[in-house]
């Protein structure tokens, strides 16, 4: 996806956020660089995904802390525990479990921290979580993702954020009883609250999958090239790759790739939903075709 006009003023406010919560009183200078390093960077002909990484390696180096989001993603998986039970009672009850699971993923996304496009506190996903389930999937291709998943042997599995991921062991558990090897992909190093090695192991998650690889590098979303050999096994011999969230959709949309490529995400902003061309909050569930 390239970048607009909006994406400026919303990814100043994630390295406003991000130095405070590292507090190591870096707030102006962060600010004042990552501003003229993304001036001189924008143009509508680049990826969003790929000045926003430019921009995040900045104010890391800045910041001199390699996760300050550290604490906020343990306490989004806390948050998240607390309705696991519900989140079975709807898929249970529900008429067909693969579509409920992919309900039950998606309102995972809003755990999207200090951009002012979603929530600000883990907290804050339990007041809202009702309100998301009953939304269901505004914009769906569900159909379409079942039948890649029933033509595959090997489906990859993108996560985004933390807390988030925890929903999405619900529609893995849809997929492997389904005969299907799955193989989670998280992030190469700690970037956002996104899951990283270290997160899924905390959480859990390595013990739902058939393997877990990364996409390598510092990056919002997936780098520019695939470098992680993991990945590229596992990538070459993937029926479809479903990727969770805005990051993974906004660097992979306007790639030519040689997967099948699934995007469940809630379309928190103006620019991705025009790409999408859906209303801002739409639960969204889009296929992107192979070459």
């Amino acid at each position: 996806m390239k970048a607009c006009a909006d994406c400026g003023p919303c990814l100043m406010k994630r390295i406003l956020f991000q130095a405070r919560l590292a507090g190591t009183g870096k707030e102006f200078e962060s600010v004042k660089e990552c501003m003229g390093l993304y001036s001189s960077l924008m143009t509508p002909d680049v990826c969003s995904a790929d000045i926003a990484t430019k921009v995040h390696a900045l104010s890391y180096s800045i910041m001199g802390v390699s996760d300050p989001y550290r604490t906020m993603k343990e306490d989004a998986d806390r948050v998240v525990e607390r309705y696991i039970s519900q989140a079975e009672e709807f898929i249970r009850n529900s008429p067909d479990r693969f579509r409920a699971a992919v309900q039950v993923s998606i309102i995972g996304n809003i755990m999207d921290f200090g951009s002012g496009i979603a929530i600000d506190d883990p907290e804050e996903f339990g007041r809202m979580f009702d309100g998301l389930l009953a939304e269901g999937i505004g914009s769906d291709e569900t159909d379409e993702l079942r039948e890649l998943v029933e033509a595959s042997g090997t489906v990859l599995y993108a996560f985004d954020n933390c807390g988030e991921g925890l929903l999405d062991r619900f529609l893995i558990r849809e997929i492997r009883a389904m005969g299907k090897r799955v193989v989670g992909v998280v992030r190469g190093k700690p970037v956002l609250n996104d899951v990283s090695m270290e997160d899924a192991i905390r959480a859990g998650l390595d013990r739902e999958l058939d393997r877990i690889v990364t996409t390598g590098d510092f990056a919002i979303g997936f780098p520019r090239e695939f470098t992680d050999p993991g990945f590229l096994e596992e990538y070459s011999r993937a029926g479809v790759m479903i990727c969770k969230g805005m990051a993974n959709y906004e660097s992979l949309s306007d790639r030519d790739l040689p997967v099948p490529t699934a995007f469940l995400l809630r379309a928190k902003c103006r620019p991705v939903a025009a790409s999408l061309n859906v209303p801002v909050g739409t639960n969204t569930v889009r296929i992107k075709r192979a070459l």
